[in-house]
């Protein structure tokens, strides 16, 4: 499995659209071959940060995700909410834990 984890700040005005627009592109992404999971989390004590969570089975499936139509009008689409550029941070898996992905 390859993780990665985004970190987004959202502008305050645009929380509510923003986890519109991440959810729908969530929900075509866990229809993808190559995502095992894709969580949107928004953080208790900030509700403008967000991080996205995602799971991929091979390390190439990350580019084809970004190749998909619904991966590119959610970029477009939350452009300017951001307060700032997102980031992420990649991972590799050690342990699954309960019950496992995919």
């Amino acid at each position: 499995m390859f993780i990665v984890h985004v970190f987004v700040h959202v502008k305050p005005e645009f929380v509510e659209a923003f986890k519109e627009a991440s959810l729908e592109n969530a929900r075509s992404s866990v229809q993808e071959p190559g995502i095992a999971r894709f969580d949107v989390i928004q953080q208790q004590d900030d509700p403008t940060r967000f991080v996205l969570v995602e799971v991929y089975r091979t390390s190439e499936d990350p580019a084809r995700h970004k190749e998909t139509a619904h991966y590119q009008t959610w970029r477009d689409t939350v452009a300017e909410m951001m307060a700032e550029p997102r980031s992420s941070i990649k991972y590799a898996n050690v342990f699954p834990g309960k019950g496992g992905w995919g």
